[in-house]
């Protein structure tokens, strides 16, 4: 039995999301085109007859621009620590940036391998993906670099393999049937706040979040409610959408959802609530889940 956790590190929208619910094969992580749509460190399983692997989702280090952001890049920094392998994730169909650069002077106090990770290659030719390697390799010294794409599941079988030579422990961690180790109150709220950054304009995504207020499972039927909340009346009324609108699609679609990761029948309630600056309140953000590491 081999056995260990491995995070994934990146910049917001390089693919991480999309990447480890393809290497679970199953949806634990919200995805959208919109950057840092993860917010939260996400657990996914990975289950073999002889291996488990933990791989952690980070929310993408950015430059942060309130409270919540500089925890969000703490809590990210922080699992260079403590795990067997890291995942630089990057997407190569971008140039090399600042931010990359940032990121790996930071991977230089990793404790584990570092292995970088093209994502996205069926978006460019081979010629392209290996000047994108030269340039990364000139810059740091890694483990291993595999080039995937998690949306079109090329290359993932290379990549588990590859992690596997790493995998120091031989404790099964989870049993064989668990696939994440979130609750179901906070996989309900990032359905919801996925369908929101799908219908909502550019600037509304970083003023929402989501939580799950109630959960009452009846014989044929769950109750759900999920608060909405943002930081302005302006953001409510185009959460909310003209008569309603807007949020009664976003229901519609979180619903389908929730009622196949739950497999019942769901009620879904949500409420929109305007909290002035939420995302630099300390109180609030530790209620809501963000709290901040030592």
């Amino acid at each position: 039995m081999k056995s260990g956790f491995v995070s994934l590190i990146g910049r917001p929208n390089v693919g991480k999301s999309t990447l480890i619910n393809t290497l679970i094969k199953s949806k634990i992580a919200i995805t959208s085109d919109k950057a840092q749509t993860t917010r939260n460190i996400i657990q996914g399983v990975y289950n073999e007859s002889d291996t488990q692997i933990v791989f952690v989702d980070t929310p993408g280090i950015h430059k942060p621009e309130s409270k919540l952001g500089k925890i969000l890049n703490k809590q990210s920094f922080s699992l260079m620590r403590d795990v067997d392998v890291v995942l630089f994730v990057v997407d190569a169909s971008t140039s090399l940036g600042g931010g990359d650069k940032y990121i790996m002077e930071s991977l230089k106090n990793a404790n584990a391998p570092v292995i970088l990770v093209l994502n996205k290659i069926d978006k460019i030719s081979n010629e392209q993906l290996l000047l994108t390697i030269e340039a990364y390799k000139d810059l740091f010294t890694f483990a291993e670099v595999v080039p995937v794409s998690g949306l079109k599941k090329d290359n993932i079988d290379v990549l588990i393999k590859v992690i596997k030579k790493y995998l120091k422990d031989d404790v099964k961690y989870f049993d064989d049937n668990t696939i994440t180790s979130n609750s179901v109150y906070f996989m309900i709220s990032e359905l919801v706040r996925e369908k929101l950054l799908r219908v909502t304009i550019e600037e509304v995504p970083h003023s929402i979040t989501c939580v799950t207020t109630h959960y009452e499972e009846k014989e044929n039927i769950i109750d759900i409610s999920v608060d909405i909340i943002v930081d302005r009346e302006s953001i409510k009324k185009i959460v909310i959408g003209k008569k309603g609108s807007r949020l009664k699609e976003v229901g519609m679609e979180a619903r389908k959802d929730i009622e196949e990761m739950l497999g019942k029948k769901v009620y879904l309630e949500l409420y929109v609530k305007t909290i002035k600056n939420w995302r630099e309140k300390d109180k609030l953000l530790h209620e809501l889940g963000f709290n901040e590491l030592e």
